[in-house]
């Protein structure tokens, strides 16, 4: 089978360590001779495996008495409408920053619940900078991030305390850098780029600020009741927590979150000095809110973009190519990309101004 280097944006590569365990327990999970597509959920191997991969959760984020862990169906896509129906009411008011694609749907999904303030936008410039100068009401019932913006590669690099319970879309840089996640009421991620496979979403939520759900929600939509059941409310994604669960062991084993930030600022300050070094490439991204997690960049003769694309994918380089609204190329640098995955990427560009140079 040839080597695929996977710099895709998400669903993302996996560890070869947890890919070949997942694989074992597809065939034979823990030696029970089923797999773990086939045991039931509220089992007691499966009820390990959940409570393993919320305890991890809980370790890798120092987490307080006062946070607690779910792991839940719809990715972060639903959480877009599940936080503001727990935490927002019709004559309410959200306070949203808008860096991108997946903020500015997050807006929407809240503006069908309540009022929506958007404290600050950078669609100006095609969401290529992380705005700083803004203010959040203090009667807003939150203030909304997301943390780091897959499509445009940008990233807050500090998000400031406003006054108001801060939640923060976390998908594309979950477990990335060190924080202090106490800070925030809510985290919700996606599984599917830095904690595991499509299929599913981890909610951090502050037990305290669950006072504010009303009492008139669907049940479904109740973190409260997912907490009380212990992400056991209605089937649970079975293989997408195992993956996950899985992935925090991987992580954990690597020095934890210190450990992963420092191989995460390594990668991709490797890969940023090459693009501002090279002739042929530029970044797209205000340069003190480059992504740790995607980085995205052009080059400056349009015309080579498709000949480099096929020149990548010629030498089993896969998923650089940027989203429609950005163009260029995008190589995303999640916990499991290697650090020799971006050296090759790094010879490919060297190689390829070499050749240029020589027309």
């Amino acid at each position: 089978m040839k080597e695929v280097i996977n710099f895709n944006a998400g669903p993302s590569l996996l560890p070869q360590e947890v890919l070949e365990e997942a694989a074992q327990g597809i065939l034979n999970f823990r030696e029970m001779g089923l797999s773990i597509l086939e045991i039931g959920h509220r089992t007691h191997p499966f009820l390990l495996v959940m409570e393993e991969a919320r305890a991890l959760v809980r370790e890798l984020m120092m987490l307080d008495n006062d946070h607690d862990v779910l792991f839940l169906h719809g990715g972060a896509t639903t959480q877009f409408m599940q936080i503001p129906l727990n935490f927002l009411k019709n004559n309410e008011t959200a306070a949203y920053a808008d860096t991108g694609v997946w903020s500015s749907k997050a807006i929407k999904e809240a503006g069908y619940v309540g009022n929506v303030n958007v404290v600050c936008s950078s669609k100006d410039k095609n969401y290529s900078y992380i705005p700083r100068k803004f203010n959040v009401p203090q009667d807003a019932k939150y203030f909304h991030v997301t943390s780091n913006n897959t499509i445009y590669g940008t990233q807050w690099k500090h998000i400031p305390d406003v006054g108001v319970p801060l939640v923060a879309d976390m998908s594309s840089d979950i477990f990335s850098r060190v924080m202090d996640f106490n800070r925030f009421s809510l985290i919700y991620a996606g599984l599917q780029k830095n904690i595991g496979c499509a299929g599913g979403a981890m909610v951090v939520v502050k037990r305290s600020w669950l006072d504010q759900t009303p009492m008139n929600i669907s049940p479904i939509m109740d973190y409260r009741n997912h907490l009380k059941e212990q992400s056991l409310l209605n089937t649970p994604p079975v293989f997408a927590v195992y993956i996950s669960m899985l992935m925090l062991r991987w992580i954990k084993a690597h020095g934890g979150v210190d450990g992963i930030e420092d191989l995460n600022r390594k990668k991709s300050r490797l890969l940023y000095n090459e693009i501002d070094r090279n002739s042929l490439f530029e970044g797209t991204a205000a340069e003190k809110d480059r992504s740790m997690m995607n980085v995205t960049f052009v080059m400056k003769d349009r015309s080579l973009e498709s000949e480099f694309l096929a020149f990548a994918e010629s030498r089993n380089i896969y998923g650089i190519q940027g989203h429609r609204t950005v163009g260029g190329f995008r190589a995303s640098l999640y916990n499991a990309m290697p650090e020799e995955g971006v050296k090759t990427l790094i010879k490919l560009m060297q190689e390829f101004e070499k050749a240029n140079r020589a027309k």
